[in-house]
């Protein structure tokens, strides 16, 4: 006769299984990381809210943690709109990154820990991931979840303003309108950046999210550049410490024009300043542009 220990050892391997090959990733390792996490550690106690488009919050009929083995985001404070964010998608963003063994990540917009536990599992015991959290009450949840962790730290704050240590990896779980002077100088030369740079909207209940792009920023191996390329669009919360509104209205234009999706797929460039000419940008605001070469 199965176990439950059995069964649900099964379900996180389907899941796993599942949520790599949405999230388009050939990396095994992803897949052993999502299969050995247990996500009911990390939200709070069931029956739980899960999120279903259209429809909004759905509740599960009572708490076997099996219904948290799907694709889908779970509530974690959602009178905030504050979730356990889709796994496909934080599985790609992760994925994107190129963690490796050793490897120094910051993780901006930790939650509850779920996804900064997966890249401790990434980088090992010989790296580390320093995760952020603005909202007290989850960084709270987050500092008890990833206490059996030796490799990960969690902080209280936004994480946008805090000086940083040179890091290879900088992961952000929230939507910037500009990319912070504060990642961009603590990548190494290599460090890769996985930004999503939005613009705000007001959802049907009134709560402020962000859509628009991802993209990853490499600062190039001799450290004075920055690679650019746009992986993905994204729905995602707003980042509490970089709002900038000039940023934001640049953005907002260039979301706009016209063909917007092609010329974005031809950026390469992310520059530290605003004199690059206008016909060479996607995107330009003070002291800082996307740009085609």
């Amino acid at each position: 006769m199965i176990t439950r220990a059995r069964e649900l050892e099964i379900v996180r391997r389907a899941y796993a299984k599942q949520v790599t090959h949405a999230a388009g990733s050939t990396d095994p390792r992803l897949e052993a990381a999502l299969a050995e996490l247990h996500r009911e550690d990390f939200v709070p106690p069931g029956p739980w809210e899960l999120m279903r488009f259209p429809e909004g919050y759905v509740r599960t009929p009572d708490n076997d943690p099996v219904y948290l083995y799907q694709d889908v985001p779970v509530a974690l404070l959602p009178e905030k709109g504050l979730n356990n964010g889709q796994p496909s998608f934080l599985t790609r963003l992760i994925a994107v990154g190129l963690l490796r063994p050793g490897e120094r990540v910051v993780h901006v917009g930790a939650g509850t820990g779920y996804y900064s536990a997966m890249m401790a599992r990434l980088v090992g015991r010989a790296g580390r991931v320093v995760g952020f959290e603005v909202e007290p009450e989850l960084a709270g949840c987050a500092t008890r979840n990833l206490a059996s962790y030796s490799n990960v730290d969690l902080v209280l704050s936004d994480g946008s303003t805090t000086a940083l240590e040179p890091s290879d990896v900088i992961l952000v779980n929230a939507g910037s309108s500009r990319p912070a002077d504060t990642w961009l100088d603590a990548l190494r030369p290599g460090g890769r950046l996985v930004l999503p740079l939005t613009v705000s909207y007001r959802t049907d209940q009134q709560l402020l999210m962000t859509h628009g792009a991802v993209f990853l920023i490499t600062r190039d191996m001799h450290g004075v550049g920055y690679a650019a390329r746009c992986m993905s669009s994204v729905h995602i919360y707003p980042c509490a410490g970089l709002r900038d509104e000039i940023s934001e209205k640049a953005l907002m234009k260039a979301f706009g024009e016209r063909g917007f999706q092609s010329k974005l797929g031809k950026v390469s460039r992310l520059y530290r300043t605003d004199s690059i000419t206008e016909e060479r940008c996607w995107v330009r605001a003070p002291g800082w542009s996307l740009a085609y070469d």
